[in-house]
């Protein structure tokens, strides 16, 4: 029996884009051949993650050991800080299998760094990587921008009077993300509710194994060892307030690099009744995605890809320790085949983010 939630699939014109996917697909491989390298991550980005687990570890074990809630709370924030920055540079390239050479390996990857953020690694990948890679900005294909009452990311969702100051409090919806996927969207999604239900994702006895289990060791990291070391100094109140808000940092922090690149001057879709979109797979990409660049080009390397992110979408399945040299590519053959390559700063993308929910805030028009 299929869900109420079956979305059709989609097809995107091909011939439209053939001429530049052939010559995308020719310098991307003249860039590899002339480094001698490969799509995957190397030594660099190995030990550069090495070191922000050990971070990672570090911060969560001094945690541990203090007698204040003012140091748990500050070495309790660099552990999920360091969390977040695992996420994003180890799940992004991992849930597209492009950390490892071994799916095994990316899989388990997932698995690991996914668990201080309490998120299932299995349902995130097939949310992110068969729909909003496959269907960015068409509404109720993209399932992060779901129809949800309280921000409006699409024109083609409903309008409530609240939204006219959904500027001001995204931020708050930003900080809840991740939480609101841990224990919601994960939860519908294993209970079938959703789209997913069709993808058949840890199946059986052996997916609910891995699902709870995976919820379980979460709440056992970051509540229960912190509760049984701490509770004769710090509160259990105060631990769980900390927990709270790292939690809500942490997301913010992701989304605040995230979001804006879909909302940029960006386009938006209703998926056509007969499933054959007005366009090809590459110039959907463009018209609904950008690439920005940090004041500090330096700052690059922090944040896995997630900058050039247009790039990631064109070449989802490559490390993104290649994205900046990939750029150059797209940029030079998106201007000689007329397809509209946007790189802005990222003042520029906090201008159109706060452009764009301020006119998605006002209430639309009601033609007669």
């Amino acid at each position: 029996m299929k869900s109420s939630n079956t979305l059709a699939p989609l097809r995107y014109l091909t011939e439209q884009d053939a001429a530049f996917h052939k010559a995308l697909m020719q310098q991307a491989r003249c860039y590899l051949e002339g480094k001698k390298d490969h799509r995957y991550a190397n030594q660099r980005i190995f030990i550069k993650n090495a070191l922000v687990l050990t971070l990672c570890v570090l911060c969560y074990v001094l945690s541990l050991n203090q007698h204040s809630i003012w140091l748990f709370a500050l070495f309790y924030f660099g552990f999920m800080c360091a969390a977040m920055f695992l996420n994003i540079n180890v799940l992004h390239d991992a849930s597209h299998n492009a950390f490892f050479k071994s799916r095994r390996l990316n899989w388990l990857a997932c698995r690991l760094v996914t668990l201080p953020l309490g998120i299932d690694a299995d349902y995130w990948r097939v949310r992110h990587v068969d729909y909003h890679h496959l269907y960015p900005n068409i509404e109720h294909y993209d399932l992060d921008s779901e129809e949800n009452g309280v921000i409006r990311q699409m024109p083609f969702q409903k309008w409530y009077p609240h939204m006219r100051y959904q500027y001001y409090y995204w931020p708050v919806v930003a900080a809840l993300s991740l939480p609101y996927i841990a224990w919601i969207f994960d939860w519908s999604d294993r209970l079938d509710k959703t789209p997913l239900a069709e993808r058949k994702i840890l199946v059986n006895l052996k997916g609910w194994l891995i699902f709870l289990s995976s919820k379980v060791l979460h709440f056992v990291v970051v509540l229960i060892i912190p509760m049984l070391f701490l509770t004769q100094n710090i509160s259990l109140g105060a631990i769980f307030a900390v927990y709270f808000v790292s939690q809500m940092v942490a997301s913010l922090g992701v989304v605040f690099l995230l979001l804006g690149t879909h909302w940029a001057e960006t386009e938006f879709y209703q998926a056509p009744v007969d499933g054959k979109m007005p366009q090809g797979w590459y110039a959907h990409n463009f018209a609904t995605a950008c690439d920005w660049q940090p004041s500090i080009s330096a700052m690059n390397g922090l944040f896995g890809g997630l900058n050039l992110h247009l790039t990631h979408h064109l070449f989802p399945n490559w490390n993104h320790r290649h994205y900046a040299d990939l750029a150059k590519i797209v940029a030079r053959l998106a201007e000689e085949h007329g397809y509209h390559y946007r790189c802005i700063g990222y003042k520029e993308l906090l201008k159109e983010q706060k452009t764009f929910l301020t006119r998605m805030g006002q209430q639309p028009k009601i033609l007669d």
